[in-house]
């Protein structure tokens, strides 16, 4: 069984990698989600997505935020 940690970097390897495919910067991400009305700065955002323990809301602003629909889980 994988260990909590193990979770948390898969989480934050996932929410990375959708930023990268769409080229989206912390900046940009702050951004977007004040659109939304979700206060975060763009270190607030680095600083959680760094610890990898974010919560699911959070992930699924920041995919939202960035335009995500869907989400492939597998490599």
């Amino acid at each position: 069984m994988a260990e909590e940690s193990d979770w948390q970097a898969r989480v934050k390897g996932l929410l990375k990698a959708e930023l990268k495919r769409r080229n989206v910067s912390y900046q940009q991400l702050a951004d977007r989600l004040a659109s939304l009305g979700i206060r975060e700065t763009p270190q607030n955002i680095a600083n959680k997505i760094s610890r990898g323990g974010f919560t699911a809301v959070f992930f699924v602003q920041c995919l939202i935020a960035i335009g995500c629909t869907t989400l492939r889980l597998e490599d």
